[in-house]
């Protein structure tokens, strides 16, 4: 039972100009996502790195087919981020097949071709695991179907939310689809926060902290939502965690207006809390709208000590310097590619073009 003082509701930043309404995912062609690699394999070592493409398969589902196909464990297969099942996704694993596997790429990758139903890209050797957050972002080319206006009318909308977006950049919302079915995930995330944890072995661990995740990840976006209705989205408030866009440095805003130039001229931006007892605090006014939301929570710092998780601080809000709005190739739309920094979700994107609730859409993946 989601509890009554949950809300779900997200103010839109460019909520003065109409969406363009629609669908997407009409099929798996509609939604393609690229991965960004952090690094190129060297062609040397005791992994092997298999870049594959995907139709109708969960990330985790091919790395246990992976490892069943090597008959290793699944945890000997790595991966850098999870990628949707409704989509064609493209995306690198990475498989430990030992001593001597400069002999064995050619014969693994003519395994992999052959046993699972994915398409082979390439295959080469690296000296490391492949491991969660071992990538730069996401590529995304996402048509919307279903829309009522003329595609011509619909495209000149979309670009003018994009023009928009490109002034005031897009809150960095983490998407429903982290929050479960009918938000059921944040609902059993609290519970298990207020219970000070009760799950055992691995599995249920894992399941632990998507689901305390899930609540950190509500109450971060109820800050950002808060900065948007109380009009401090578009500058910078004393006391912020500010991060450089250049080079990912965090410092503490205290010469306001310095900052503040720096900030509209997009070199910086503030961050939004993850709460936990180790996350880097706020001060001054942007401390005391952090301390607000904590407070109209149902936990508290010490709660989450119980839980052991440490916390974290995101980027605020979103710039977008390459995104298209294109005619989709069956002109049954139109298409939006753009890339993301990972972490970020597609879904942010297009609620702000689409201004439709996209929570009943099958899971997207970050």
């Amino acid at each position: 039972m989601i509890e009554s003082n949950i809300d779900f509701q997200l103010p839109y930043i460019t909520s003065t100009l109409p969406g363009i309404g629609g669908a997407i995912r009409a099929t798996p062609e509609h939604f393609i996502v690229d991965e960004i690699s952090l690094y190129e394999p060297q062609d040397e070592g005791q992994h092997l790195y298999v870049n594959l493409t995907k139709v109708g398969l969960t990330t985790k589902d091919v790395q246990r087919d992976l490892a069943k196909l090597f008959k290793i464990d699944r945890n000997d297969v790595g991966f850098a981020g999870m990628k949707d099942k409704f989509a064609r996704t493209t995306q690198t694993f990475s498989v430990s097949i030992g001593h001597g596997a400069e002999t064995l790429v050619e014969e693994s990758a003519k395994r992999i071709a052959e046993n699972l139903p994915v398409t082979l890209n390439w295959a080469r050797l690296h000296k490391n695991k492949l491991k969660t957050g071992h990538l730069i972002g996401n590529r995304f080319q996402i048509t919307v179907t279903g829309i009522d206006i003329a595609l011509d009318e619909a495209a000149q909308q979309a670009q003018g939310i994009v023009d928009a977006l490109d002034i005031s950049g897009v809150p960095n919302f983490f998407g429903p689809q982290r929050f479960g079915h009918n938000g059921d995930n944040v609902a059993r995330g609290l519970e298990i926060i207020q219970s000070g944890g009760r799950l055992r072995n691995r599995q249920q661990k894992w399941l632990q902290r998507f689901l305390i995740s899930s609540y950190q990840s509500y109450l971060c976006n109820q800050y950002l939502a808060r900065r948007i209705e109380n009009g401090a989205f578009g500058h910078l408030l004393q006391g912020d965690i500010a991060k450089k866009h250049e080079t990912g440095g965090i410092f503490g805003v205290e010469d306001l207006p310095t900052d503040e130039q720096r900030f509209q001229a997009k070199e910086i931006s503030f961050t939004a809390p993850i709460f936990g007892p180790k996350m880097r605090q706020a001060q001054d006014v942007s401390g005391a709208l952090e301390d607000e939301i904590l407070a109209e929570s149902q936990i508290t710092l010490a709660d989450l000590a119980k839980v052991k998780v440490e916390g974290t601080r995101r980027l605020g809000r979103l710039f977008l310097p390459d995104l298209t709005i294109l005619p989709a190739k069956d002109k049954e739309g139109i298409c939006i590619d753009f890339s993301l920094p990972k972490g970020a979700f597609a879904t942010t994107i297009l609620r702000e073009i689409m201004k439709v609730d996209l929570s009943n859409q099958p899971d997207i993946d970050e």
